[in-house]
């Protein structure tokens, strides 16, 4: 972590005692498996019991909890947190106040789409919205999203059309330039999943599909997403601009929806909202690009 003066580590060691203080009192014996060890003058577990638990010396725990500067390693910390049967938030939380980077979260079964997260999603329309997950899979969009790009129930992954589908990238007014910036986005968002099989069949079948994704990974550039204009030229509706911005849904790390916002001055809200007032347009069939 980065360089604390001596003034902030003793209020992270005080408000590390005092978390770990609550964290032990609202256990009991009997929530950790432990037989009761009759009556107590406070509530929850000693600290005896909760050193057992994980499998550290009672002097140690004593001197963690009175905040100390005792140096845990990440192993310890994990073991205290089971003992103390701390979730995923108090677990970081529990890192970053001992003075260690939190570890990354641990992947949980990601649910369905939630209607009101939908119901988000199909109010942006006249302006396209896509939810994506960490390999870019599409989870949902709207109708300005279809109507605008194309998209069709054959889009699963925006990397994925992005370098193989030939009618989206022949929208593109920049393809080429915009290309690299994709990629290197992509392997920053996701290099702490190195061996993770999602990514690894994503990348796989990318590679195989387009030669220029293959190159453009291979040199593994990174780069941080950021607002940009998105510029397409649209077969009916014309040249279209956006203002795109990505924001990360909190209750479900590994999301991300994604908003196109009409440039202003442009004219393509306009644009959009007659095009939207069409029929749907139904894309030609895509092919490898």
């Amino acid at each position: 972590m980065v360089s604390e003066s001596s003034a902030t580590k003793q209020r992270r060691r005080e408000q590390l005692r005092d978390f770990l203080r609550t964290r032990r009192a609202r256990l009991t014996p009997g929530d950790v498996g432990l037989p009761p060890a009759g009556t107590r003058r406070t509530p929850g577990l000693r600290r005896e019991e909760v050193a057992l638990l994980a499998g550290v010396g009672v002097s140690w725990y004593t001197w963690l909890e009175q905040g100390r500067d005792i140096n845990p390693s990440a192993e310890v910390l994990e073991a205290v947190g089971r003992a103390l049967q701390l979730s995923q938030p108090e677990r970081a939380h529990l890192f970053v106040l001992a003075g260690l980077n939190p570890p990354p979260a641990q992947r949980v079964p990601e649910s369905r789409v939630s209607a009101e997260l939908q119901q988000l999603i199909d109010a942006w329309t006249p302006r396209p919205a896509i939810l994506r997950d960490r390999y870019w899979n599409i989870l949902a969009i709207n109708d300005a999203t279809r109507a605008v790009f194309g998209y069709d129930d054959s889009d699963q992954n925006c990397l994925i059309t992005f370098f193989t589908n030939a009618r989206y990238r022949g929208i593109h007014a920049h393809w080429e330039r915009v290309a690299p910036t994709i990629v290197a986005a992509f392997r920053a968002e996701t290099a702490h999943l190195p061996d993770d099989p999602e990514l690894r069949r994503v990348i796989t079948e990318l590679t195989a599909l387009s030669p220029e994704f293959a190159e453009l990974w291979a040199q593994h550039d990174v780069a941080a997403p950021t607002q940009e204009v998105k510029a397409i030229t649209h077969p009916s509706a014309g040249e279209l601009y956006f203002d795109t911005t990505t924001l990360a849904v909190i209750d479900h790390p590994g999301w991300y929806l994604e908003l196109y916002n009409p440039k202003a001055g442009t004219g393509t809200l306009e644009r959009v909202d007659g095009l939207l007032a069409e029929p749907v347009w139904i894309p030609a069939t895509s092919t490898p690009g």
